[in-house]
């Protein structure tokens, strides 16, 4: 009887902190992205100047990545419309809905993330060429296109 009442606290402590995960990554006003020169080019940046990547999974400007792939690679989540700074074109930032009615960042039509394995460094590009959750992971450029490692 003892086990079972430890497993209902468990799982109830494990819910509780999954809601707060939830709440701490929801978004209280727009995203920003703006850019940031690493040894790949001039890439795309969130507003803690961490390193955006494109999902090659995704299509037609919707996300493909949730559970698990969202642990690992975090989208860019906005509420309202996303903020451009630098040589970020606004003409190229946009907004998709996700599975979980969230807002997500776009950018030339490609959904947005950040990876863990960065560790919020600024300017880490670990997730570049990463083959995880189905596909490939690369940085965007500027221009809303994947940009690739000479060689790969």
């Amino acid at each position: 009887m003892k086990r079972l009442s430890a497993l209902a606290i468990v799982l109830v402590l494990g819910a509780a902190g999954a809601v707060a995960a939830v709440a701490a990554t929801a978004p209280t006003k727009p995203a920003s992205v703006k850019t940031r020169s690493v040894s790949l080019g001039k890439i795309l940046v969130n507003g803690n100047s961490q390193t955006l990547y494109l999902f090659e999974k995704d299509k037609n400007g919707k996300s493909a990545c949730s559970g698990a792939c969202a642990t690992n690679w975090p989208p860019l989540l906005t509420k309202g419309t996303p903020k451009a700074s630098g040589g970020v074109k606004s003409s190229l930032l946009g907004t998709t809905k996700r599975s979980d009615g969230t807002t997500q960042v776009t950018y030339g039509g490609w959904p947005v993330y950040t990876f863990v394995a960065d560790k919020n460094k600024p300017g880490s590009t670990k997730g570049e060429g990463v083959d995880a959750f189905g596909a490939e992971w690369y940085v965007v450029g500027t221009n809303g296109k994947k940009i690739e490692k000479e060689g790969s």
